[in-house]
Formats: C-alpha cells, sequence, structure tokens
C-alpha cells in the first residue's frame, strides 16, 4: 500500500532543498544571469535545459540545490521526475500545488510481489496548505486504480472486488447489497450468461454499494468488473490474454471515484455499480448465437463471448436507470477499436448530452487528465440488428467499434437520463514522469471534477482547488 501522508507538506520555513524551474526555452537567458561558479557546474554535468533533465549544484557544507528543466510549469507532471531521482529529504519549488499530484504519485510503488526499492521519502513543501487534502485524496485514488489493476486474477476476483467494495462501504459508512451465482439468472440473465462458466468460488456477481441522503441528487458510477477475459469461446490467443487481468480496469476507476466522492462527503446520493465476473471456459460457457435475455426485456444475439463487457454493462445500466438517477457514469476497459482510434492515453468519451461532454472536456483539459468525444452515430444503430433478437452484441466486419458498443449501451439508459461512457485502458505500456508502466487511472480526475463542480456549487458547498 502506498501512503502519501507523509509527502506534501506545508511550506513554514523549514530547512529544504530549494528546486528551480526552468522553462527549455528560456534556460540560456536564466543561465546568463547565474554566477560563473553555476555556469561552471552546469556545464560540468552536461546539463542544457532539456524537458525532463536536472542538475544538482553544492552549497555551502552540506547543503546544495536542484536546477530543473520543465517545460510546463503548470502541468500536474511538472515535477513528478524528480522522486525517483533525487535522493529522500525536503524540498521546495516555485509551482503551482497541482504539482503535488505528480510528486505524490513519482512515489508510487507496486511492492506486492517483490521487495520495495527504497522506503525513504521525497517531502515536497507547498505554499497552499489548503490544497494538501485534496492532492494527498487524488493520489490514493490513482493508486487504489493502480494497485487494483496490477494484482493479477488469482489474487482479484469477482470476489475480492466485493471485498474491496464492501471495504469502501466501511470506510464511509454506506450499505454493500450483493447477489451472486445462480441468483443473477432471472433478474440479471446478461451478468449471469457471462459469469457461469467460472468456478464456483470465482462466481459472477453484481456488487451494488449505495450512500448518501435520500434528498440528495442521484448520481449513478457503474464500472465494468471483468476480472479476466480469455474471450469465452471466441478464445483470445495468448498475445490477447496476456493483459487481461486489467479487464476489470473500469471496476477499479468506479471503485476510485465513489471514494473520491464519499471522502469529499460530496451532497449526491450515490448508487456504484460493479457486475463482476470472470469470463471463463467451460462446458457451461454461454456460446457464439446464443440469445440472451437482459434486465431490461431486450432480448441479445451473442455473435461474439469476447464482447462480453456491454452484456454486462446492459444489465447494470438498467439497474442503475431503475433508480431514475439525474447522472449515470460508466467506465470500461470496453473495445480494442478505441485504442486503435485514439492510442492507450486518450480515453473516447460517448454522450449525447452536450453540456456534460462541454464539462468533462474542459476538465479533462485544465486538469492533463484528456479524454476526446467520439459520436453516439445514430446511423450505425442499423448495425446492431439482429434476425433473430432485438438486437446483437458485436456487429460482424468490426467497423465504427467502439461507436456501436457504445450504442449497444446506449439501449441499456433510460432517455432523457445524463450518461457518459469512458471506454478506458488502464494500462500504461510505457512509464512517464508519474505514470509507472502499468495499471493506471484515465479520465478520473476529470470525472471527479465535473462531479464536484455540478453537486459542491448546487449544494453551496465551497469547491476545493482546482488539481
Amino acid at each position: 500500500m502506498n501512503r502519501f501522508d507523509a509527502l506534501l507538506q506545508p511550506d513554514r520555513g523549514q530547512p529544504a532543498h530549494v528546486i528551480t524551474i526552468v522553462a527549455p526555452a528560456g534556460y540560456e537567458s536564466w543561465l546568463g544571469t547565474q554566477p560563473a561558479r553555476i555556469r561552471a557546474i552546469l556545464s560540468a554535468q552536461r546539463f542544457a535545459g532539456k524537458a525532463g533533465s536536472h542538475a544538482v549544484i553544492p552549497g555551502e557544507g552540506e547543503d546544495w540545490s536542484v536546477v530543473a528543466a520543465v517545460e510546463d510549469a503548470t502541468s500536474p507532471w511538472a515535477l513528478a521526475a524528480l522522486p525517483k531521482a533525487l535522493p529522500p529529504g525536503s524540498y521546495r519549488a516555485e509551482v503551482p500545488a497541482a504539482a503535488g499530484l505528480g510528486w505524490l504519485l513519482g512515489q508510487y510503488r507496486f511492492g506486492r510481489y517483490h521487495k520495495a526499492e527504497d522506503a525513504g521519502d521525497r517531502v515536497l513543501l507547498i505554499r497552499d496548505p489548503a490544497a494538501i487534502p485534496e492532492l494527498l485524496r487524488l493520489a490514493g485514488a490513482t493508486a487504489q486504480v493502480r494497485d487494483l489493476v496490477n494484482t493479477p486474477t488469482q489474487d482479484l476476483g469477482p470476489a475480492e472486488l466485493e471485498a474491496a467494495a464492501e471495504a469502501l462501504a466501511r470506510r464511509h459508512g454506506a450499505a454493500v447489497t450483493v447477489r451472486r451465482g445462480d441468483e443473477l439468472e432471472q433478474g440479471y440473465p446478461m451478468i449471469h450468461a457471462v459469469g457461469r462458466a467460472a468456478t464456483r468460488e470465482r462466481a459472477p456477481r453484481l456488487i451494488e454499494l449505495r450512500w448518501g441522503a435520500p434528498t440528495d441528487p442521484a448520481v449513478a458510477i457503474i464500472g465494468k468488473g471483468v476480472c479476466f477475459d480469455t474471450g469465452g469461446l471466441d478464445i483470445k490467443p495468448s498475445s490477447g490474454m496476456r493483459l487481461m487481468k486489467k479487464d476489470m480496469g473500469g471496476a477499479a476507476h468506479a471503485l476510485a471515484l465513489a471514494e473520491l466522492v464519499m471522502g469529499a462527503k460530496l451532497p449526491v446520493r450515490l448508487h456504484l455499480l460493479i457486475p463482476a465476473v470472470e469470463n471463463a471456459i467451460s462446458g457451461d460457457a454461454f456460446r457464439p448465437g446464443d440469445v440472451l435475455r437482459s434486465r431490461k426485456g431486450l432480448t441479445v444475439e451473442n455473435t461474439n463471448t469476447d464482447a462480453e463487457g456491454r452484456l454486462i454493462l446492459g444489465d447494470a445500466l438498467t439497474r442503475a436507470g431503475e433508480e431514475k438517477p439525474e447522472l449515470i457514469l460508466d467506465f470500461a476497459t470496453l473495445t480494442g477499436a478505441a485504442r486503435v482510434a485514439l492510442g492507450p492515453d486518450l480515453p473516447p468519451l460517448f454522450t449525447d448530452d452536450a453540456a456534460l461532454a462541454a464539462e468533462l472536456l474542459a476538465a479533462g483539459e485544465a486538469l492533463h487528465d484528456p479524454l476526446w468525444r467520439l459520436p453516439l452515430w445514430d446511423g450505425y444503430d442499423e448495425m446492431l440488428k439482429s434476425d433473430i433478437a432485438d438486437l446483437v452484441n458485436a456487429p460482424d466486419g468490426g467497423f465504427a467499434g467502439a461507436i456501436t458498443a457504445a450504442l449497444f449501451l446506449r439501449r441499456f439508459v433510460p432517455e432523457k437520463t445524463a450518461w457518459a461512457h469512458l471506454d478506458v485502458f488502464a494500462w500504461r505500456p510505457a512509464a512517464k514522469p508519474g505514470r509507472s508502466k502499468g495499471g493506471d487511472a484515465f479520465g478520473l480526475r476529470a470525472a471527479w471534477h465535473v462531479l464536484k463542480t455540478r453537486y459542491a456549487a448546487a449544494s453551496g458547498v465551497p469547491e476545493r482547488s482546482q488539481t
């Protein structure tokens, strides 16, 4: 577990190593204002002001300082490379408080299966102490996503997702209800069909958490919880199965966002839903060509057992809609087509609500947590037609795969309900400063900022600083 609490402290003038930030474009001008000794030290270290580089400048006695070249000092990742490069100690830098997030996440480690490399703390002193609690919450939520996604399926199946929801509920006084195994067959038949081939210990389940006052506006957060995806009888090749421990990344995002909502005591009536399954192969596995009934009553011809995520989300979306929420957000590692279109870093956003889209996109841009809106193109709805059922789960041909998956989900969302679907990858193929290779959160901070802004403002609760 990553503990960030001690790593951000208010700057009260206590001893610390100074980090001087320089912009690459202005480095030569800055260098010209420095004493000859400083120029010589930087030259000896071959420091040329390249973005992402740093140099150490000896001072008097045991004192020393740091010069760091940063392309965008307003980014939360401005200082993120430094904690791994610098020794334990305290540091101060003239940067916006938001940079504290990267400082914290630059010290993230997933150490469940091997010894941590370096347990020493790198502490950043910041001048805005009011920003610290929010930064700690955001770092903790991001680390929670990373930890859950990084954990292999042997230690994180549907039961462990249930346990994570129970632990979350205990922390915040929420209530959890769970339907498991054959209990799902009547009320949630698509969740049951997808998960029924797994062992009894990994039986499918629908996890629901409720929190908040009955009089507060209702918000539903849904996360796809496919703890491992073999592809079912339409089995994936080994290369496609390698990272399928991360197919519960949507559930990880949903749990983390719920933690943020409850931790900040946002005045909403929260309904968290996680359909948790393992898409396994056995004699009881659902088959290509089967017609599945859904909680909504629609029938679905299963044209691809590897398009299982949208099936379990369909039942969860229907259940969420029965509570008449004013807003539904769902997170899912849903389609490879989204990765082909936008790559791993940029999650597609789907919504018919122009105001909600604008809020999410603006928050993503402001917070360096980008989203990209793709259309719910009505003309592609006909691709979901079936000859024997109300719709198919995966059209033939593969055209517009991310869009048709979102259109499938839309069939289960109540009309006139604000809804947004984020097709997240939940995985970082290569490390970046503050963002280690492996599981990661995408769109989480943008979604949280929208919820915080909408509901804190509506209730009169002061909005916390934008971080």
